[in-house]
């Protein structure tokens, strides 16, 4: 059942008390695995209190001080936002979300994050989403409480469990290979950056977007473990041969040119 493979992820929540009516929305909709990244208060009676019963919700969850923790054994990212990016990242509908949910590999986990109530999640948290999921509010009055966000995307994933065909698989046929899980797939990524770096083609100093845009090109693949293992095997090679060789001199750096200069 999908809603077995949906993990919820509340980061740096503050009161205890949206904690608790989130427990409750996953409950009524068959919701079990909740993980709190740094709560400012937790375990706590309000939470408790505003569970309504679903304290058994609560005494699972699993507290962490990172997101790579909560991350670690997920497969497929969700970040929820509520505005818009500098550099626009896939944007799902609830639906949509659902749907994809729908089509996971067994044994398979999707983590849906959901920020700050102040401030939302950061950009970097984002970066680290395959997609982003937007609840269509009404735009003269946006403002969502996390608990209500968690209801909404919820519901749409028991849908997606009750009506079995609702969308196909998300390439057209079954994979092959399992997909890469986050801890491996942000090793490549510290693995890519360290490697352009290596080879003069990103300035540590001067970034720019630079690898934002390629953790958005590689995740919008959501690659599979023997990609990544390829990429990585790829990237040994380029730092082999680029030990032996001289390196680039800064003046024919690519990234240099005024038309890259967005990058």
């Amino acid at each position: 059942m999908i809603l077995d493979q949906i993990r919820i992820v509340m980061i740096q929540t503050t009161h205890p008390g949206n904690i608790g009516a989130v427990a409750r929305a996953m409950k009524n909709m068959g919701l079990k695995d909740l993980c709190l990244v740094s709560p400012k208060r937790f375990p706590d009676p309000d939470a408790d209190a505003r569970s309504s019963g679903a304290t058994d919700i609560l005494q699972a969850a699993k507290v962490v001080e990172t997101l790579d923790e909560a991350l670690s054994d997920c497969h497929f990212v969700v970040g929820t936002s509520a505005r818009g990016r500098h550099i626009p990242w896939p944007i799902t509908s609830p639906r949509e979300m659902a749907a994809i949910a729908a089509s996971l590999q067994p044994n398979k986990r999707m983590a849906i994050l959901f920020g700050r109530e102040d401030r939302g999640l950061t950009n970097d948290e984002l970066h680290r989403c395959h997609h982003h999921v937007h609840i269509p509010t009404n735009p003269d009055f946006s403002s969502l409480n996390v608990a209500a966000a968690v209801q909404v995307i919820a519901y749409e994933l028991r849908v997606a469990s009750l009506e079995h065909s609702i969308s196909p698989p998300q390439w057209g046929t079954d994979w092959d290979i399992e997909l890469a899980d986050a801890k491996e797939v942000e090793l490549m990524f510290e693995h890519l950056e360290k490697t352009l770096v290596q080879v003069d083609f990103l300035d540590p100093k001067n970034p720019r977007q630079l690898m934002t845009r390629l953790r958005r090109l590689f995740l919008r693949a959501i690659p599979d473990k023997v990609e990544i293992n390829v990429m990585r095997g790829f990237l040994t090679a380029i730092n082999k041969t680029a030990q032996s060789s001289p390196r680039q001199s800064q003046n024919q750096h690519p990234l240099n040119d005024k038309e890259n200069s967005d990058v």
